[in-house]
């Protein structure tokens, strides 16, 4: 049995995000998979790349043959240079851990609570102007302050 390493995807439209399978050569893209070993995510920055190096080197060990694409990924890696036997290349760019969102929501409230910025100018919607009945009676009260000065 021909065995390959390759890419299955899997994501929606224009989202794809692949997993790095070793299948029988002859089942479809998406078929039935022996192994997972990684994944790849080309659309983030920068792409994600997870490859099981110690499953990678297994199966090119008994003879799986990696497609294109799925060999453009082990040499970025590392996998395919410590399978021949040559130098590794440079590392990754690794991207920067996401924050913590329930940690954001706790120092928000925290600063909330110790008399920070309340925000209540800026988080409420303005409220409609009063009716102008008002500014008549306030009118006849100036007129009335300079008569009694």
């Amino acid at each position: 049995m021909a065995v390959k390493i390759k890419l299955k995807r899997l994501g929606m439209i224009r989202n794809p995000q692949y997993r790095v399978i070793v299948a029988d050569s002859r089942t479809k893209r998406d078929g039935r998979a022996i192994e997972e070993i990684g994944l790849y995510h080309p659309k983030e920055n920068p792409s994600v790349i997870q490859i099981d190096a110690e499953r990678a080197a297994y199966w090119l060990g008994v003879g799986a043959q990696p497609t294109e694409p799925v060999l453009k990924l082990l040499k970025l890696t590392g996998d395919w240079q410590k399978f021949k036997g040559e130098p590794a290349p440079a590392p990754l760019q690794v991207a920067e851990p996401k924050a913590d969102r329930h940690a954001i929501y706790e120092a928000a409230a925290k600063e909330a609570m110790s008399g920070g910025d309340t925000g209540s100018s800026t988080a409420t919607t303005p409220r409609k102007a009063k009716p102008k009945k008002e500014e008549a009676p306030a009118e006849e009260a100036s007129t009335e302050t300079p008569a009694e000065a």
